[in-house]
């Protein structure tokens, strides 16, 4: 049998804290989490703070069997929390408290070592916020490994002096449809990214070979980022409405599995999760988009970001 492919996530691992519950998240803690139940050699680098939640956020990600050994605990700042004011469902308020302490991630000899024996390495732009964090995965930036940026946009925490510098490390870019939108308007790129809704239904056969059914924007900025950036692959979600994968020039499209939706939280995580997966596993694009469709829809039927589950449990609820 052949080795697990050995992954490492870097940046926050948090609370939601809603006004009844709490719920633990985190971007990169969810990847995470999602890779470890789908059978990768996954670590999590990371910061949490000398208090109750830290402690109950690192058993939470143990009972999961995600090693902790690179999570590191900060005496000074609290465990990362976002406060969830959701007294308007249409108009959900995030308060993502600053600072935290995924702020203050430190370079390490250890965090360094993990990464050069990395099989892929995932970094989102939340945490770099703040500059200890931002200097820490800086300098990992520089180790040899493949590199996955899910840019993850959370206003008002993105800079694009620092994004543009990731982008010229990043081999693969993972997108949504607004995030797509603002990095063409940084960049000064036509507005107008739109994508045609497809009557085709999800299923096996919903993948699709190389599709025009793309606006010239995403086009040209699709282009663009291939061209001035070393990103060889850029992956666009697209929600219920499947995914793109933009690869030499060409789109390939998956229009996405139907399924009975719980809620939304996390299914770009399990998304992303399930293209690492396939990707390391040197799947054809059909079949990684296939899968990590599949992975989307299936937490969308689950309530919160990290249920626990079985690969077997995945087919059975999208019917693979």
């Amino acid at each position: 049998m052949s080795m697990a492919k050995k992954v490492i996530s870097f940046g926050e691992m948090l609370w939601d804290c809603f006004p009844d519950y709490d719920i633990a998240g985190g971007a990169p803690m969810n990847v995470a989490l999602n890779l470890k139940q789908l059978g990768l050699d996954i670590q999590m680098i990371s910061r949490i703070g000398k208090d109750e939640y830290g402690q109950k956020l690192k058993a939470f990600v143990q009972s999961f069997g995600l090693p902790t050994v690179l999570v590191q605990v900060d005496d000074t700042h609290m465990t990362g929390k976002v406060i969830v004011d959701n007294k308007d469902k249409e108009n959900i308020k995030y308060d993502i408290v600053s600072p935290v302490a995924w702020d203050f991630i430190e370079l390490t000899s250890e965090n360094k070592n993990a990464v050069a024996q990395a099989d892929a390495f995932i970094f989102g732009s939340l945490a770099i916020r703040n500059n200890r964090s931002w200097e820490t995965l800086f300098k990992l930036l520089h180790i040899p490994t493949l590199k996955i940026f899910d840019i993850n946009l959370r206003a008002p925490y993105f800079d694009f002096e620092k994004i543009e510098i990731i982008f010229g490390y990043t081999d693969i870019l993972k997108v949504n449809e607004e995030e797509l939108q603002i990095v063409a308007d940084h960049f000064g790129i036509a507005s107008g990214i739109t994508f045609e809704v497809s009557a085709q239904k999800g299923g096996k056969d919903s993948s699709s070979k190389p599709t025009s059914k793309v606006s010239d924007t995403t086009r040209e900025l699709c282009a663009f980022l291939s061209k001035h950036f070393p990103i060889k692959m850029i992956c666009i979600t697209l929600g219920s409405r499947g995914a793109l994968i933009y690869q030499n020039d060409n789109f390939t499209r998956h229009h996405g599995y139907k399924v009975q939706v719980e809620d939304t939280v996390g299914s770009g995580d399990a998304f992303l999760s399930g293209f690492v997966k396939t990707y390391l596993e040197e799947k054809s694009l059909s079949e990684i988009l296939d899968f990590s469709c599949a992975m989307g829809a299936f937490v969308a039927t689950k309530r919160g970001g990290t249920p626990r589950y079985g690969i077997e449990d995945v087919g059975k609820t999208v019917n693979l």
